[in-house]
């Protein structure tokens, strides 16, 4: 086994969002399409002393056990029964409160790291039950595909990467400030049409994804969290009217927010999108992400 390991934690986008409903234990009913997006985190592992000491390059990221990744190390050492400690290095690429599922990441390459790092104790059902009762994206990034999640989102199956987005590429934008995931679901009252969604629209946009025009899958993507979101932050809406104006095939807001990324034919045109929004937007936090 070795001593020490180093693993990058990618993000992801939601190409879809579809909220159908409270259910009974207050979280929401969902069918969500998600996918992984090459802009990674790093993490840093190796096994040393007792307990657990986490480490964080961005100052403003707790580093107690009210972190994630804190949380998953722990859940890891009591299910598979580990005394030893381990000490974790985090290094944030990914925007905090993004929308962009950089703290479930990081979770989840917790769990992979750890299990690799102590030998594979854990099968990957177990390391799912964590990661399920960590949190509902977290179960996504114990895999590296696109997929379709249902439930709260913790039931996940991975698909065969999309013909439409074949040689396309992001453009993420994050205006500066964060959603907070709560608040968003919570806003969600307001808005019925929203709240409660019509079924189906997951496996019709997998369906217009698995053909070759990203514009007509475009055209589908959809998240009902913008409701609350863009109706608070009128800039979002700015944004995408511009993205879509300027050339790109689709535009939506990821997850909660605030991210809002938008899908390109190619590497050079999201390079070209991204200099149009920092000339007409000002200097803010974008990134170009080949799919």
């Amino acid at each position: 086994m070795p001593d020490s390991l180093e693993q990058n934690s990618p993000c992801k986008v939601n190409l879809l969002l579809n909220i159908l409903g409270k259910r009974p234990d207050g979280f929401h009913e969902l069918e969500t399409i998600m996918q992984p997006v090459n802009l990674c985190d790093g993490l840093a592992f190796t096994r040393k002393g007792s307990g657990i000491q986490l480490t964080c390059s961005e100052p403003t990221l707790p580093t107690d056990s009210s972190n994630l990744v804190h949380r998953a190390a722990a859940a890891f050492l009591q299910q598979a029964g580990i005394q030893d400690g381990v000490r974790i290095h985090l290094e944030k690429k990914i925007p905090l409160a993004a929308g962009l599922g950089g703290g479930s990441g990081n979770a989840a390459t917790t769990l992979l790291a750890l299990n690799e790092l102590f030998g594979s104790p854990l099968t990957l059902a177990q390391l799912d039950a964590i990661a399920a009762s960590l949190g509902s994206d977290i179960p996504f990034f114990l895999q590296d595909k696109p997929a379709l999640a249902i439930g709260r989102g913790e039931k996940v199956t991975p698909l065969a990467a999309f013909p439409a987005l074949r040689g396309a590429a992001f453009l993420l934008i994050h205006p500066g400030f964060g959603i907070a995931t709560a608040w968003a679901y919570r806003e969600l009252a307001r808005f019925p049409a929203a709240l409660n969604g019509r079924p189906g629209r997951a496996e019709k946009l997998i369906a217009l994804l698995n053909t070759k025009d990203a514009a007509v899958a475009g055209a589908e993507f959809y998240n009902s969290l913008e409701a609350p979101a863009l109706d608070k932050y009128p800039l979002l809406a700015l944004y995408q009217e511009f993205l879509r104006a300027n050339g790109a095939v689709a535009a939506l807001m990821s997850g909660s927010g605030s991210t809002t990324f938008a899908i390109a034919r190619s590497p050079s045109e999201a390079s070209r999108l991204e200099e149009q929004v920092q000339a007409k937007f000002g200097p803010c936090w974008t990134a170009v992400v080949p799919i």
